[in-house]
């Protein structure tokens, strides 16, 4: 079955950073609740990041600094609105931990662990393509996962037909990744090009692979530059 939808990256997202790049993987998978050998592949990252990095230092890390650059060219504080994977490391960093919320979103989690680019994975039964990575039009929100509704007027955010259902910052519940989710999308969101990322997305279908039961043969790769 092709899992593939049409995706662009817009013309004025493309100008205010011109490295952006999205990874894409697509693929039928298993949700499970928690996978304890994943989980030591997590603890084993974090255990790595706290013995390498220092939290003052962290706006100086490439991947940081270049998402941090979008966000400023489109009058967004990055400070307000971080990226998703400079959240995760600095709760890591802070001794705080990560959520365990189910494996493809813990796989997710690792991932922007591993690269420091933010990381969207999305319920592909939900989605209407074509989709579009946009900046986000004045007076659009959406619920954000466990939050209230984001304001995400001008920051660059992912679009379908039925409207905006993700960011670099923070996803909506509509296309979230639950239990029954059958078939997925998870987009490495790179604002560096594409360095390192044909190698970052054979790691995520390994991941998918190993802890979501995904068909090996049967995952979907490609890049939007």
């Amino acid at each position: 079955m092709q899992l593939l939808p049409d995706i662009s990256i817009d013309q004025k997202l493309k100008a205010a950073s011109p490295n952006l790049t999205l990874g894409v993987v697509c693929s039928s998978v298993t949700v499970s609740k928690y996978d304890s050998s994943l989980w030591r592949e997590i603890e084993h990252q974090s255990v790595k990041i706290n013995s390498q990095i220092n939290i003052e230092a962290i706006s100086d890390i490439l991947q940081f600094k270049e998402l941090r650059s979008l966000y400023r060219s489109l009058g967004k504080d990055p400070t307000r609105y971080r990226g998703s994977a400079e959240a995760l490391i600095r709760r890591v960093l802070q001794g705080k931990g990560l959520y365990k919320i189910n494996t493809i979103v813990d796989i997710n989690n690792l991932v922007s662990l591993e690269t420091f680019h933010s990381v969207g994975s999305y319920n592909l039964a939900k989605l209407n393509p074509p989709i579009t990575f946009r900046i986000g039009k004045l007076g659009e929100s959406y619920k954000g996962i466990g939050k209230d509704n984001i304001n995400i007027a001008d920051l660059p955010v992912f679009a379908d037909q039925l409207g905006p259902f993700g960011s670099p910052t923070s996803d909506s519940e509509r296309a979230m990744v639950i239990p029954d989710t059958k078939q997925i999308m998870m987009m490495i969101i790179s604002c560096t090009g594409l360095q390192n990322l044909s190698k970052q997305l054979h790691r995520v279908a390994n991941l998918l692979s190993m802890y979501a039961h995904a068909p090996k043969e049967k995952i979907q790769i490609y890049v939007v530059d």
